[in-house]
């Protein structure tokens, strides 16, 4: 009796040892960030969690570099066996992801000035030993990725139309893919794919169809379409099982006068599907027809299963929702508010109207993630209101801002954090956030959502209701990259911190990539890369002044100073001299950024003051 009870213990501890849960496999040591949204497929989500929702507080700094003193920030940051690329409007960097120590810095100087572009790069892709990225002035560039050194060079566009190209590329099979951005300037939209070995180009997409092109007819004042925009503003997405390219397509132009355009405008406000090999269309969904309010579609879509195992595709628009669309049956199973949104208002005696959300609210360039481990989707957007005022004098003009009209910013901006159910769209949790919310999202397994604000602040949230675990100023603006990676058995956090662009307001920063860990201590010592600056002179240094307007002020005051989200600035010397212009640099009103004393100190300040008087 006693053998047999003991025979039955052995095999009852046999039988469940069978039965018990796998154990969790070890962390790895090392993990990579290979794409713009860590995979090509814009899900984001990270399976680690040694930083988690019980120690994220813990969270400090270990080291930050300077890359630039001043201008747009908005990269994207890949890593790659320890080392982090990424770039500014003109350079490509590669620092250690442990220690922001700087590898190498490319620098390209441009071959064409003769643009009107946003001096703005929001990064590389990554093929074969070789980086990829565009140029303000229309070329495509291969870099090696050990050394800096450029291996190809090819012009891909016409900066004299407006369009660059601001978007991180995507690769699929030996080509690298990238569109023009520019659909405010009346560019005609266009997706690229080009060989990676060799620079020639495979295929190409009008995202503005004319002629025999399907969808041409949309546009029924048919040369309109010459100049209609539909530009792209970031990277793409790839279902690589499928062979499909998801392209999100900008607004129509002129934005603010959809009668100048009659029809549904295809492919403008898009979600476009094309076959990744051939270019050719497969299907698209539109948000909406005929845009006059300047709502584009202009972050990556993100693919992921339902709970059903169907496959899905999320993305949100400047309209201020989050979409979820069924890419077996291609019909919209969601459509949810994620900041505020209002029925346009009239203003009497006026060709204005108030709208919700503004031309910069809603969803911008960076787009949802999927919370794997709480079947959720995660996006960040802008509340922020704006009024539109149509110019019936409206003429196209090659090179410059063709709005059809003009804008102003309501005072009060702000941002959200929303999770919603990944099936059904249902609202989960929102956090709001100080300024508007444009970095990118990352959740990870460890119950951490990662992200940062225009206001500065870098924050980790729980991902199970939004409650905020950790929370510090950066210093910076946050427009870009938020990556979470392991190296040699440590979690680290690389931020893009300081941006100067149109969506700025309240803190500024230098552009400055800031690495946080568990053990960090807080606040780390600044190293600074060698910055593009010129040397500053005694007396006013026009050149350099509009080295500086190009990277600080084109962005509101358009490339040529015609005016934009500020106004136009040619001819302000009749209205103000030197002096004034200082002043009022240095003094703006509450609808301008704070620049000076930093990023722009008093020779800054005076070289760029020198420069608008010569306009």
């Amino acid at each position: 009796m006693t053998r047999a009870i003991a025979l039955s213990l052995v095999l009852l501890a046999v039988s469940s040892s069978y039965a018990a849960e796998p154990a969790a496999p070890p962390a790895p040591s090392n993990t990579q960030w290979l794409s713009y949204n860590g995979n090509v497929n814009g899900q984001r989500y990270v399976d680690l969690n040694q930083i988690n929702a019980a120690n994220a507080a813990q969270l400090g700094e270990v080291c930050r570099l300077k890359v630039d003193d001043t201008g747009a920030f908005h990269t994207g940051i890949l890593q790659i066996d320890g080392v982090l690329y990424f770039t500014t409007a003109t350079d490509t960097l590669a620092v250690d992801a442990t220690n922001c120590a700087l590898r190498w810095r490319h620098r390209y100087e441009a071959e064409d000035t003769g643009g009107s572009a946003l001096q703005v790069n929001r990064g590389v892709a990554y093929a074969n030993g070789k980086l990829f990225r565009g140029t303000l002035d229309d070329r495509l560039i291969a870099i090696d990725i050990a050394t800096g050194k450029t291996l190809w060079q090819f012009q891909i566009g016409d900066p004299a139309q407006g369009e660059f190209f601001a978007a991180a590329p995507q690769i699929y099979q030996g080509l690298v893919i990238i569109g023009a951005a520019g659909g405010d300037w009346g560019i005609r939209g266009r997706v690229m794919a080009f060989d990676t070995e060799t620079g020639r180009e495979a295929w190409r997409f009008y995202t503005i169809p004319r002629g025999d092109e399907p969808g041409a007819k949309s546009w029924r004042n048919a040369p309109s379409a010459r100049y209609g925009g539909g530009g792209t503003w970031t990277t793409y997405t790839l279902d690589m099982a499928a062979g499909e390219l998801f392209v999100s397509v900008g607004n129509p132009a002129p934005d603010f006068m959809p009668e100048h355009r009659p029809g549904d405008n295809l492919y403008t406000n898009s979600m476009v599907v094309l076959d990744a090999a051939t270019g050719k269309l497969k299907w698209y969904h539109q948000l909406s027809s005929n845009d006059g309010k300047d709502l584009d579609l202009g972050a990556a879509p993100m693919l992921y299963f339902n709970s059903k195992g169907e496959r899905m595709v999320a993305f949100g628009g400047k309209d201020g929702y989050l979409y979820g669309v069924n890419r077996e049956t291609q019909k919209r199973v969601f459509r949810t508010p994620v900041t505020t949104i209002t029925a346009p208002k009239p203003i009497p005696n006026t060709k204005s109207v108030e709208v919700c959300p503004g031309i910069l609210g809603g969803v911008e360039w960076n787009g949802p993630a999927f919370d794997q481990a709480n079947k959720a989707v995660v996006v960040g957007s802008v509340d922020w209101c704006a009024t539109l005022t149509t110019d019936d004098k409206f003429q196209y003009k090659p090179g410059t801002f063709n709005f059809g009209g003009s804008f102003k910013f309501q005072d009060k901006s702000r941002g959200w954090v929303v999770a919603v159910d990944a099936d059904t769209g249902a609202p989960r949790w929102k956090y709001e956030t100080t300024g508007p919310q444009v970095s990118g999202i990352t959740p990870t397994a460890g119950g951490v959502i990662f992200a940062g604000d225009m206001a500065g602040n870098f924050f980790a949230l729980d991902s199970r209701d939004g409650k905020p675990l950790f929370k510090t100023d950066s210093g910076g603006a946050h427009a870009g990259g938020v990556i979470t990676y392991m190296r040699n058995g440590k979690q680290y956090v690389a931020v893009a911190s300081g941006n100067v662009s149109r969506i700025t307001f309240g803190v500024v920063g230098s552009p400055t990539i800031v690495i946080y860990a568990l053990d960090g201590t807080g606040a780390a010592a600044l190293t600074a890369a060698a910055s593009a600056t010129v040397a500053s002179t005694r007396a006013p240094d026009p050149a350099n002044g509009a080295a500086l307007f190009g990277k600080v002020c084109a962005a509101c005051h358009g490339g040529k100073a015609e005016g934009g989200t500020g106004p136009a600035l040619i001819g302000l010397s009749k209205r103000l001299d030197l002096a004034a212009t200082v002043k009022w640099i240095e003094n703006p009103s509450a609808k301008m950024p704070k620049l000076y004393p930093a990023p722009l100190d008093e020779q800054a300040v005076k070289d760029v003051a020198s420069y608008v008087q010569g306009l």
